[in-house]
């Protein structure tokens, strides 16, 4: 298979060019309260380890403004709010490889930070079978207002991150750490891991190579859902098009439901990534090899 080409870098843009949505969402303070977090968790920002990890469903606050988007309490603590045990599993791999992490601090159901500003859920009505009140019928200036505030801090930290690896010459392997429901409208997940990627195969086949050896797990090759240009954002964005090695994981949830669970596959993806980094080496070495800073053009991101 012929190594897929690096194609330009992406940058942010506001989801609207009305200059009046964007006056009100520039002079806005009223979507996130003083006393609330911002968007971003930032782990060990000079973290030794090549390895870079991202967590794009780690929260179900939603922000008090939004007054839980009109859903009862207990809906937030189902998986269409977030991705049940992603941050605790993506915290512990941090600390194992004292590697850089970038966590998101709201709920998937405010903005979706996976998916493109353009996408039909990027900031959804529905959810498996579940309304979302606070989403029908958003404004432009409320959308704009979300995506500003929520979404783009998320994403120009992981750019701005990667941008400063890349010109230091330093070698980078991105893994975005999700969880998926065992059971999604009736319909039972066997895989207790999926290994999700687009057209770079090259480490996502070495760790499902690895992941199979054991002989206790099974593993989906694109399962629970396969990676998707058209929707799909972390991955393919600021992995794929950079060049750099690349992997999305998906545990299932009730694996992961708890601390122990959390440990347990923390240090499982431990292992794995880093016998997966050293095959990755043998297999492909061209991954791993310090790139010259590229002078590409940079086009707009989240369009």
């Amino acid at each position: 298979m012929r190594p897929p080409q690096p194609q330009p870098r992406f940058r942010i843009q506001p989801i609207s060019h009305d200059p009046d949505i964007l006056a009100l969402v520039n002079d806005s303070k009223a979507l996130l309260r003083e006393h609330e977090p911002g968007p971003v968790d930032l782990l060990r920002p000079r973290g030794g380890s090549n390895l870079f990890f991202t967590c794009e469903h780690a929260s179900k606050r939603i922000p008090e403004s939004l007054e839980n988007l009109g859903l009862d309490a207990a809906h937030l603590e189902r998986h269409i709010a977030w991705d049940i045990g992603a941050a605790g599993v993506a915290r512990r791999l941090s600390e194992h490889f004292d590697a850089t992490c970038v966590l998101q601090n709201y709920s998937r159901l405010v903005v979706d930070c996976n998916r493109w500003t353009h996408a039909d859920d990027f900031a959804t009505t529905y959810s498996e079978d579940t309304v979302i009140p606070g989403n029908m019928d958003l404004s432009d200036t409320q959308l704009a207002e979300r995506t500003k505030l929520i979404y783009e801090p998320y994403h120009q930290t992981i750019e701005d991150h990667l941008d400063q690896r890349e010109q230091t010459g330093r070698v980078t392997v991105l893994a975005s750490i999700h969880t998926c429901t065992p059971v999604f409208l009736g319909e039972s997940r066997p895989w207790h891991v999926g290994v999700l990627y687009q057209r770079d195969t090259r480490f996502a086949h070495v760790l499902m190579d690895l992941l199979r050896s054991d002989g206790t797990l099974v593993v989906g090759d694109n399962q629970p859902y396969a990676l998707n240009d058209n929707k799909d954002y972390a991955v393919p964005v600021h992995g794929e098009r950079r060049g750099i090695a690349h992997v999305e994981f998906e545990i299932r949830q009730d694996l992961v439901a708890n601390d122990a669970g959390q440990s347990e596959w923390a240090e499982r993806l431990h292992e794995l990534l880093s016998t997966g980094v050293d095959v990755l080496e043998e297999r492909h070495p061209e991954l791993l090899t310090s790139k010259t800073p590229s002078h590409e053009h940079h086009t707009q991101l989240g369009h």
